[in-house]
């Protein structure tokens, strides 16, 4: 038998779904997203989030709200180690005390752009 030169898996192109992805309104992924619909499409036009722009108009896969989902996904911090007690069980009050800070600036309110009424005097 004779092998042909072309590998089995570019002979035939792979069979397309001829169904395409379902397209969704920005007001479908707001209320997904418990958000408004100005902000997703906001966060669009600023490129924040991905989008499909057919015509003049957002859109947005399934995959596109996974990630934006993702993007805004926050973690817990790390825990923290437990911090290791000193042996000195009472510390002196000298080490208790605040360390010294910068001199306090008291803050002053400014004069009123306008003085009293003589200045100005009424038109009345």
């Amino acid at each position: 038998m004779r092998q042909s030169a072309i590998p089995p898996a570019l002979a035939r192109p792979a069979p397309v779904d001829s169904t395409p992805e379902r397209l969704h309104r920005p007001e479908e992924i707001a209320e997904v997203l418990g958000c408004s619909a100005w902000w997703v499409k906001d966060r669009a036009r600023r490129r924040l989030i991905p989008f499909t722009r057919v015509g003049r108009a957002y859109r947005f896969t399934s995959d596109h709200l996974a990630e934006i989902i993702r993007m805004h996904e926050t973690r817990p911090a790390a825990p923290r180690q437990a911090t290791v007690v000193a042996s000195n069980p009472a510390p002196s009050r000298a080490a208790s005390r605040r360390p010294e800070s910068a001199p306090t600036t008291y803050l002053r309110a400014r004069p009123p752009r306008r003085a009293a009424q003589g200045q100005y005097g009424t038109a009345a």
